[in-house]
């Protein structure tokens, strides 16, 4: 499923030019599954699942299976519906250089929130 990310964000248009000046890598971790996401110019060019050794990555997000279950149903739940609702609830870690991750927040929340399965559907 993750692997979809890279289709959905690159074919919205205005979800590139919001992150036209955004270029890293992330790591994100669903329970014991990892991927390993790069991001160049707001286009992402690649996804590689994990495990890893010692990733090279800006920042991480970690969170249980279920959690990102949650997060990326057709209608999340009260306090699962968003990034920063996760990491209120502290079922969500963000670990890394935040900066990075505070500074594009809305890019961040409106990736990752392609992956639901509403937007499967689109």
């Amino acid at each position: 499923m993750i692997e979809a990310l890279m289709a959905r964000v690159n074919g919205d248009a205005a979800l590139v030019r919001r992150g036209r000046f955004l270029t890293t890598s992330f790591l994100l971790e669903s329970g014991q599954s990892a991927w390993l996401i790069s991001i160049f110019e707001g286009r992402i060019v690649s996804v590689t699942s994990g495990p890893f050794v010692m990733p090279s990555s800006s920042f991480a997000l970690r969170a249980s299976e279920a959690e990102w279950k949650k997060f990326w149903s057709q209608r999340p739940p009260p306090g699962s519906n968003d990034l920063m609702a996760l990491i209120k609830r502290r079922v969500l870690k963000a670990e890394g250089n935040l900066q990075i991750f505070m500074a594009n927040l809305r890019y961040f929340k409106e990736a990752l929130a392609k992956l639901r399965q509403a937007g499967a559907e689109a």
